[in-house]
């Protein structure tokens, strides 16, 4: 079976726009944001479902470290989704502001890099 891209981008071999890294997690930016500064946290290994993360206060407790750095950044209210079955890993997006929207459109590198300075997270 080939490595999922979640995996990939987990090893870096496949490279993101990085928000925060600590231990067995990583929260980088969505490259088709449903709103600006639209970020998914995943654990390292390869788990499907979120429900079946081995340890999910952990998960969550670093879910929770980025809503609160995004909202504090964004000065928008955060939401948090499980949802997307299109990669099979474990995901969670966290959405500053408003929208109803579910998909979005890919932004440039170059727009991805700004957004990324302004949310980046020191660990």
């Amino acid at each position: 079976m080939t490595e999922c891209i979640f995996c990939q981008i987990a090893t870096g071999k496949i490279p993101c726009y990085k928000i925060y890294e600590y231990k067995d997690y990583l929260a980088f930016l969505d490259i088709f944001p449903k709103t600006e500064g639209h970020i998914l946290v995943i654990p390292k290994i390869h788990i499907e479902k979120v429900w079946d993360h081995p340890e999910p206060g952990k998960y969550w407790e670093t879910v929770t470290k980025v809503a609160q750095h995004l909202k504090q950044v964004s000065g928008e209210e955060v939401r948090a989704l499980v949802y997307g079955f299109d990669v099979p890993h474990a995901h969670v997006h966290l959405l500053p502001g408003k929208t109803d929207k579910f998909s979005g459109q890919k932004l440039s590198d170059a727009e991805l890099k700004e957004i990324q300075s302004r949310f980046l997270m020191k660990s």
